[in-house]
């Protein structure tokens, strides 16, 4: 059986989606171009807040800012190079955890251009062969997407199994996706990255020269391959479709009662699971594993203002998210495009924050909703050092009266509490729909649904009663306040 035809029958046996639980031994190898200095931590312009690490046990990170750095001149970038190349090596070495596999060895290739044919070299090659055989590692990862010509000649010359890292990616999807849905867009995901790269997979469907005698087997079996994966893809994309079809119909009800949605956003590992579980008191996994979180999760808030909202928790985002998960996941993304505001959950310890903002940023650019009111929740700040979380602090401070959406940002811990009531109030500052106003109220004490309505859903600032009335001074949403209109007073 080929290559394609026993992935096709492995996934369409694997309706419980477990995994084996033994993990298997892998080479990590990372391949840099010239060097590029990260930016600030938060990004902040006129800030001297740099993201250094205090690896090289010199400076701590708190006393290293951006004027030290250009004392020590070209140094100082190599400097920020090498922690940029830390921090990627770091999160490619937390990808494979996430995906059960074991770091054997690492290995870090620096080349101005990469190579056409192997992406590292041949020298590279057989060093990587060389590690492999000696650890005893079952696979070789790449930090880098390979084409087919690139895969398909390393995987002759190692002598294990060779992943890129959007394979790696997908991988973890596959894991984590708990729901039908999450497993048809994982699967959709897959065979459309596994639909280019077939030619050279395997040596069933190596056979594909110009020469006499070599178009017969080889070419009859990729195009039989490619015919079954096509028609697999065109099955998820209708059963897909499907799934579009029945959300829009649970929004199309939510939306006839006036609920507003709120999205969480950001990059995978931030926190926000932790934080939509702080807000909501749901239960939902919060693992310190990336992309834990894959199907969408909406639960009912209330703000300080009485008004009601849903939060939805979605899938967090990575450098170099691969397209083909951002089509494939765009049924479960969909909140993300209907939320009437985004959070953007940071995470504010991270070294290479700012670069992560501007991934997440890239993604939801994709999804066209940049022009969407957005709150940024600087989360861990827990894990701050007392200057770092002082200077952060004295730049995000919540003000309530500020006008613009854009410019709200949040310092809060959702391990901790700090900072959740601050987060709430900046969404009853940023939400437009179903406003909160103030109205004066004469009820009847025998109107006992009004007054229950009133103290569920508005708040009562005060409160008197002549005979058989209740005079009210009330301030809530504007739907509630709207089916009490009979009972305003006028102004004389």
């Amino acid at each position: 059986m080929d290559d394609a035809a026993r992935w096709i029958e492995r996934r369409e046996r694997a309706g419980s989606g477990r995994k084996t639980a033994s993990s298997e031994r892998a080479v990590l190898v990372r391949v840099e171009s010239a060097a590029r200095a990260p930016a600030n931590r938060w990004d902040a312009p006129g800030e001297e807040l740099c993201a250094i690490s205090a690896a090289n046990g010199q400076t701590p990170p708190s006393q290293i800012n951006a004027k030290t750095l250009r004392a020590r001149g070209p140094f100082a970038q190599n400097s920020l190079a090498d922690l940029d190349s830390r921090q990627s090596l770091d999160e490619f070495r937390e990808l494979v955890v996430s995906a059960g596999g074991e770091v054997a060895a690492e290995l870090i290739q620096r080349r101005s251009r990469p190579d056409p044919a192997t992406l590292v070299g041949s020298g590279k090659v057989e060093e990587i062969a060389g590690v492999a055989a000696s650890t005893g590692a079952d696979l070789v990862l790449f930090d880098h997407d390979l084409t087919p010509t690139q895969l398909r000649n390393l995987e002759a010359a190692l002598p294990c199994r060779v992943l890129d890292r959007t394979q790696l990616i997908l991988d973890i999807f596959a894991r984590h996706a708990r729901t039908r849905e999450g497993q048809l867009q994982v699967e959709l995901a897959q065979l459309e990255y596994l639909l280019p790269r077939l030619t050279g997979r395997g040596k069933s469907m190596s056979q594909l020269g110009g020469g006499i005698g070599t178009r017969g087997p080889g070419e009859t079996q990729l195009e039989t391959d490619r015919r079954r994966i096509q028609r697999r893809i065109d099955q998820l994309k209708r059963d897909l479709e499907s799934v579009r079809r029945t959300r829009k119909q649970q929004r199309q009800r939510r939306e006839a009662v006036p609920v507003p949605t709120v999205a969480l956003v950001g990059y995978t590992n931030a926190g926000k699971s932790t934080l939509f579980n702080a807000l909501t008191g749901a239960q939902v996994l919060a693992s310190s594993h990336m992309f834990a979180t894959l199907d969408p999760k909406l639960r009912a808030l209330e703000l300080p203002s009485r008004r009601k909202i849903l939060l939805s928790d979605t899938v967090g985002f990575i450098r170099n998210l691969p397209h083909t998960l951002v089509t494939s996941f765009r049924a479960t993304l969909e909140e993300v495009q209907q939320a009437e505001v985004l959070i953007h959950v940071r995470d504010a310890a991270a070294v290479c924050a700012a670069e992560q903002k501007e991934q997440v940023e890239k993604v939801l650019a994709e999804l066209e909703v940049l022009a969407k009111p957005r709150i940024e929740a600087f989360n861990k700040i827990d894990l701050l050092g007392e200057e770092e979380r002082a200077a952060l602090l004295s730049r995000v401070r919540f003000n309530p009266n500020q006008k613009s959406a854009h410019e709200i940002a949040i310092a809060l811990s959702a391990l901790t509490g700090e900072g959740l009531d601050d987060l709430l109030h900046a969404i009853d500052a940023t939400l437009h729909s179903d406003p909160v106003i103030d109205a004066e109220l004469s009820v009847p004490q025998q109107e006992g649904a009004a007054l229950a309505a009133l103290e569920a859903g508005a708040i009562v600032r005060a409160r008197r009663y002549e005979g058989n009335l209740v005079r009210l001074s009330v301030s809530g949403p504007a739907s509630l306040l709207g089916r009490m209109r009979r009972f305003r007073i006028r102004a004389s």
